[in-house]
């Protein structure tokens, strides 16, 4: 059983940074794909980036392109996910995700937001 718990989201001006991490315990760093999605309120969930942690592959969505990175520490068992130039849209609660999938090309072979297991979330507004 996959568990992940989120940290690090708060209350950010248009334009700043904040970076989130998910604890991940028992995934398998040989097959395991780890991944973040969003959800505003009243919208549908959305992938944002996921991570290969076994090759490192990454993939985003275009509206994150060139904003968020994500990252990897396989022996502290973390995933990161780095926002900079955030924006209003950015407001979401953050879920970190977990699934047993290949990736192609950096293209994961299932959405981010049916993966298997998920985190409880952490909130991220931007906000002036």
């Amino acid at each position: 059983q996959v568990q992940l718990v989120e940290f690090g989201g708060g209350l950010v001006q248009p334009g700043g940074s904040l970076k989130l991490s998910c604890i991940v315990s028992g995934f398998s760093p040989d097959y395991d794909v780890i991944g973040w999605f969003r959800q505003a309120p009243g919208k549908e969930r959305e992938g944002v980036s996921c991570i290969s942690m076994s090759d490192g592959s990454t993939y985003y969505t275009d509206s994150v392109k060139g904003r968020f990175t994500i990252s990897r520490d396989n022996a502290k068992n973390t995933v990161y996910l780095q926002m900079n130039s955030l924006k209003p849209e950015d407001t979401a609660v953050y879920y970190c995700a977990s699934d047993r999938i290949l990736m192609i090309a950096g293209i994961p072979l299932k959405e981010i937001t049916e993966f298997e297991f998920w985190g409880h979330g952490t909130q991220v507004t931007v906000s002036s």
